[in-house]
Parts: C-alpha cells; sequence; structure tokens
C-alpha cells in the first residue's frame, strides 16, 4: 500500500509514537485520548453506509480500498473494546473484529502497538441485543461481552461457549450511558463503534461519540422508498450536529476524514 497522504492534521492531536511501518502507512504519527469513544464508518459520496443482504458491506461501500481495511485495522488495534449492534453481528458471519483479519499485512506492527500500549493481545468485542437473537456458535463469541436486557438472558441462558459473557442492562432498551458507563467500569477505556447505523444513531444522539473516522468513498449507490439502504445514522433526529475536522489524509480518490465532536 502507498502511504496515506497528510492534508491536514489539526495541532494538538494525541500522538503515541507508532511502530515505523504503521507510521510510515498512514503518513505520520497517530494516538487518541483515553478515555474515548470513537466511531469508524465508511461511505459513499451519497452517504449510503450500509446495504440489504447478506455479508458486510463496508467493502462494497468501499470499493475494497486497501488503505480504508487499514485504517480500520489501526483503530481496532488502537481499542480496548469494539462495539457493535446484534445486526452488525449477524451480517459478519465468521468475522472475529481482530486488527489483522481486517489488514493482515499489518499484523506484526498492530501486536507491537498493542504490546506498548499496554493492551490485551485483541481488542475485546462487546455485543449489543435487545432480544438476545445471536449465533452463539459464531467464533467471535468465544471471546466477548454481550451486553443484554432480561428477554435477551433468558434466551442466551445456556447457549454461551467458554470465554463468553453476559451482562444483564435495562428492563427494555439499553441506555447508551448506562452501557458506556458499566464499559469504563470493566476496565475499557478506548472503544471502537463499528455499527451499525442505528447503535451509532443512540449514541450519536446521547452525545457519547466524540470522534468519527469516515472514509468518504467515490461511489454511487442511490436510494429508493423501502430499499433497506441505511445512512451512517438511523433512527434519530440530530438537529444539524457540528463536527470539527481534525485530520483529512487522501489516497487516490478516497477520502480520510476524523472529525471531534
Amino acid at each position: 500500500m502507498n502511504p496515506l497522504e497528510p492534508l491536514f492534521d489539526r495541532e494538538g492531536l494525541p500522538s503515541w509514537g507508532l511502530p515505523a511501518a504503521l507510521e510510515a502507512a498512514y503518513g505520520g504519527g497517530f494516538g487518541l485520548a483515553r478515555p474515548e469513544l470513537y466511531a469508524n464508518f465508511v461511505a459513499s459520496a451519497d452517504g449510503v453506509v450500509s446495504l440489504p443482504g447478506g455479508g458486510e458491506s463496508g467493502h462494497l461501500v468501499s470499493g475494497d480500498d486497501e488503505p480504508d481495511r487499514f485504517i480500520m485495522g489501526l483503530l481496532r488495534a488502537s481499542a480496548d473494546g469494539i462495539l457493535i449492534g446484534a445486526g452488525t453481528f449477524r451480517t459478519a458471519v465468521g468475522e472475529l473484529w481482530h486488527p489483522e483479519t481486517v489488514y493482515p499485512g499489518a499484523a506484526e506492527s498492530f501486536a507491537e502497538l498493542r504490546k506498548k500500549q499496554g493492551l490485551r493481545p485483541h481488542p475485546l468485542l462487546v455485543v449489543v441485543t435487545g432480544t438476545g437473537h445471536l449465533d452463539t456458535g459464531q467464533p467471535a463469541c468465544r471471546d466477548c461481552l454481550i451486553l443484554t436486557t432480561p428477554q435477551g438472558e433468558r434466551r442466551l441462558r445456556g447457549t454461551l461457549p467458554d470465554g463468553a459473557r453476559l451482562a444483564v442492562l435495562g428492563e427494555q432498551r439499553i441506555g447508551g450511558r448506562e452501557m458506556v458507563d458499566f464499559l469504563h467500569a470493566q476496565g475499557l477505556q478506548s472503544i471502537l463503534v463499528e455499527g451499525g447505523p442505528t447503535l451509532a444513531g443512540q449514541l450519536f444522539q446521547e452525545g457519547l461519540i466524540e470522534e468519527l473516522f469516515l472514509t468518504a468513498s467515490p461511489r454511487l449507490f442511490g436510494r429508493y422508498p423501502g430499499d433497506q439502504r441505511k445512512s451512517l445514522v438511523e433512527g434519530v433526529d440530530l438537529g444539524g450536529v457540528t463536527m470539527e475536522l481534525a485530520s483529512l489524509r487522501r489516497h487516490e480518490s478516497h477520502l480520510y476524514l476524523r472529525f471531534a465532536l
């Protein structure tokens, strides 16, 4: 992969001193505040982030863009935990949500970064489900924390493999602040939100996401009524929340933006 071209970095951004290979590929230093809740998405030029049908749609939206996968790996390698909704879990069959599974070429550097930051070998996967409707035979369940309701707990009881944990939060619906406070109490400080748009919408609405990493893909998909294509935020009215550009990088016709909220 050719290095990303840095176009703008706001003064004062955190910088950890990345392993040399990661710093070269990213086009400069990188770091995150701790604690922090940050989100990562790829969106088409007309705002589509999720397509209907089986399978994970990010690679289709990005055009299987290699730097997008590298940044996803870097963000995962920087996280204590990765937070996803049940819909995202169900569509990504076989996914482990490890840094090296999305970008194998930097596996050693990702491991070096995590060791340098004092993190566990892989980020903990955290799945949010109100109903408990999950395939607990998926390999990711062998190292995960499931946040659910009493209804979900009844469905999942006795189905979890070794290595999976269950936490019951809320009665009918799990509040964003409740889940984030619980994860912080579990020692997860840097938490990466990877979807989907409904979970992200809830967290944006409650003002909990502090940074958004967004790949702008030069692709057009279009929309029509009932097509089930989703934008970055679904199900809430955010009223025009203002973001501040913190960083901008480019690779060919893709842009990689970092916003502070």
